[in-house]
Parts: C-alpha cells; sequence; structure tokens
C-alpha cells in the first residue's frame, strides 16, 4: 500500500504579520486596535513629537480616550467598559506605539488609580469615582513610591495616625504620574495597623504637587512630587479592603500587565521605521536595506517582535481564563521591556544620525523605554521575582 503525498499548498506570506498574530484577535479585538490606531493616528500622532519636545502632556486627548473606553476598559461596571484582558492589551499596545506617555497615562489611569478603588474601595467609594474617572471628568494618580522607597515600597516613609475618626497623613511621594492633574490620589501609607491606602482629593488641605521638568525620558507624561503635610482625611477616604502591602502589588500587576503589550507597540514603531528608512536610504549605489548587516539587524528585530507579541497575546489569554500568576507578568515584562529597547537601539543605528532628531520616533521612543524599564518594577526586581519562583530561595533578603 502506497502512503499518498499530500498535496503542496503556496501559503503566502504577510511580512507585515510574519506569524499571524492578527489571525488570534478576535473580530471585536481587531475592532479595538483598528480604533484606537485611527483615533491615535489623527488625533495625536501629528503632534505628539512636540508634545516630547516642550515636556507637556496632550490633556486634549483625555476626552477622546474615555469615547473610546479606554479609561479603565478591563474593569466592568460603573461606567467601564469591562473588555477583555487582550483587548486592553491590544489598545496598551496602539498607545505605545504612539508614545509611553500616552499608555502611561491610560495606565496609570486604570490599572492603578481605577482598579485600585474597583478591587479595595467601598460600594459609595466605586460609585462616587469609578464613573467619573471612566468618563475621563475626573483623573487618578498612584501614590506609592516614595524618594528613598522605589523597588521596596515596604520601607515607606509616609504615615497616616489616628486622630479623633480621621486620618492625618505626612510625607512625601516621588515620581508619581499624573500627579499634579489628577483630581484624586490613591496614597499608600504606613500606619500602626499596617500599609493602608487613602484616597486624598485635589482640594485636600496641605497636599501639594509639584511636577519634575527636568526629565529626558517620558517627557510627554506628567510626572510630580506630592507632600503631604499633615493632611487630615476621614475614615471614608480608607479604602477598606487594602489591608496590606499586597493590595498595591496587586494593582501593580495590572499595570505591569499593559506594559507587557505596550512595549511591543514602540518597538514595531522602531521597527516599521527602520525598515522604511532602509528600503529609502542609499549608501554605495543601493538601498541599505539590501547590505547583509542591515538584512540581519531587521530580521533580529522582527524575530524579537514576534516573541514578545506572542507572549503578550499568551498573557492576555491565561489572564482572561483566571490562570494568570504574577510570576507570568514578571516574565513578560522583563523580557518584552528589554526586546522593545533593544530594538528601538537597533533601529537607531539604521537611522544613524537621522535617528537622533525628533522627525522620526525611534530616539523618543528609545528615551520613553528607558523609564518603562525602571517603572513597576526594576528589570532587577523582575529578575528575582523570577528566579524565587524558579529556585525557591529568595534574593531579597
Amino acid at each position: 500500500m502506497t502512503a499518498t503525498r499530500p498535496a503542496r499548498q503556496r501559503v503566502a506570506l504577510d511580512v507585515d504579520d510574519l506569524y499571524g498574530i492578527d489571525e488570534l484577535l478576535t473580530p471585536d479585538e481587531r475592532l479595538v486596535r483598528n480604533t484606537v490606531r485611527a483615533f491615535l493616528g489623527d488625533r495625536a500622532l501629528p503632534a505628539i513629537a512636540e508634545h516630547f519636545e516642550q515636556g507637556t502632556f496632550p490633556r486634549e486627548l483625555v476626552g477622546g480616550l474615555a469615547e473610546l473606553g479606554l479609561l479603565g476598559m478591563h474593569l466592568h461596571g460603573y461606567g467601564c467598559a469591562g473588555a477583555s484582558a487582550v483587548a486592553y492589551g491590544v489598545a496598551c499596545e496602539e498607545l505605545e506605539a504612539c508614545d509611553s506617555g500616552l499608555r502611561s497615562f491610560v495606565s496609570v489611569q486604570g490599572s492603578l488609580a481605577m482598579s485600585a478603588i474597583h478591587f479595595f474601595g467601598s460600594e459609595a467609594q466605586k460609585e462616587r469615582f469609578l464613573p467619573e474617572l471612566a468618563a475621563g471628568r475626573a483623573i487618578g494618580c498612584f501614590a506609592l513610591t516614595e524618594p528613598d522607597a522605589g523597588s521596596d515600597p515596604a520601607v515607606m516613609r509616609t504615615r497616616a495616625r489616628r486622630d479623633d475618626g480621621d486620618w492625618v497623613i505626612n510625607g512625601t511621594k516621588m515620581w508619581i504620574t499624573n500627579g499634579s492633574i489628577a483630581d484624586v490620589a490613591v496614597v499608600w501609607a504606613a500606619t500602626d495597623e499596617g500599609i493602608r491606602a487613602f484616597l486624598v482629593e485635589r482640594s485636600a488641605r496641605d497636599f501639594s504637587t509639584r511636577d519634575i521638568h527636568d526629565k529626558l525620558s517620558l517627557r510627554a507624561s506628567v510626572t510630580s512630587e506630592l507632600a503631604f503635610d499633615s493632611v487630615r482625611v476621614s475614615d471614608e477616604a480608607r479604602l477598606p479592603e487594602a489591608t496590606s502591602l499586597g493590595a498595591a502589588l496587586a494593582c501593580l500587576n495590572e499595570a505591569r500587565y499593559g506594559i507587557a503589550w505596550g512595549a511591543m507597540g514602540a518597538a514595531r514603531s522602531c521597527f516599521d521605521t527602520a525598515l522604511a528608512y532602509s528600503r529609502e536610504r542609499h549608501a554605495f549605489g543601493k538601498p541599505i536595506a539590501a547590505f547583509q548587516m542591515t538584512q540581519q539587524k531587521l530580521v533580529d528585530m522582527a524575530t524579537a517582535i514576534v516573541q514578545g507579541r506572542l507572549m503578550a497575546h499568551r498573557l492576555g489569554t491565561l489572564k482572561d481564563a483566571g490562570g494568570l500568576h504574577p510570576v507570568q507578568v514578571s516574565v513578560a515584562k522583563r523580557a518584552n521591556v528589554r526586546a522593545a529597547l533593544d530594538v528601538a537601539r537597533t533601529s537607531r543605528t539604521i537611522l544613524g544620525a537621522n535617528g537622533l532628531t525628533l522627525q522620526y520616533p525611534v530616539s523618543r521612543h528609545m528615551a520613553n523605554l528607558e523609564t518603562v524599564l525602571t517603572y513597576e518594577g526594576t528589570e532587577e526586581v523582575h529578575t528575582l521575582i523570577v528566579g524565587r519562583a524558579l529556585t525557591g530561595l529568595d534574593a531579597f533578603s
């Protein structure tokens, strides 16, 4: 009996989607991607380089981001879109393909401030704040990091003490995205009962902010120092279910999830720019894309992006299925941000001196990714998180 040889089929290769990742998305997720991409292309991309140069946040976009349902889009109820984790990830990829500052705004608003209220707030707090934040009528921030407490937030110096049924907060928070434009800050403080979270509104007496202006990264974003000089809030301002530092870390995992997707957007933007440039730029009588070393760079970058996008998608499907472990988030955040930074740097070499100008997005992304590499957990911290899981041994202490 002779085996029948299967008929050969010639499969077309989509060089813009080498591994058919688009086919992994549902029609709704593709619609999210296309809608966000079109909005950013029309409303954000034309001006984002100028915002980066001037060090200004494009606040005029907030209403449009809210209309698209991007603020707290993965949360359910209270005016939130209730989208899938993958849909939120796709949106983060598009946002960061424009600029990390936009993805950071959406991430802090939804994955940090809104998630903290949604997961750990009282029903009254949810009903009051979440619809306003989802609609973009209010802006939130997440005040955890301090001048001397970044990777080790357990040693925070900001303290809250009870006083006649109220709480009095003293301390300083640093590197807070959205800080000076926030209507409400989720403030983490040490108490005699452990670490707790409080909702401090902009109007609170003795609460002040100061913007950080001398940044060379994430310039199209508001970054602030927050100061609390005996700020008094009622007990109703405390998030009742946030009873340990673990609550803050749970919110950080939400943000890290979006970063794993977003970083691939920045990488894609850099790669697309380098590929187009290499086809148009001539040297020694031919396009530089025809040189072997340039092609190796392009192939390495394309491969890294495929790997990172597949990892991000798997992360999303695990999250949607309710089976996502924080260590898996650390693996993806660590790997994808490093890969994106390497892609940005390699893209810059293809563009040469032109890659150093704001005419192209490459150095803007490269500078932004330096911040993304260290916020929501540094590369080193995520390395030790994964190392602890693999070995069973804790290198933190």
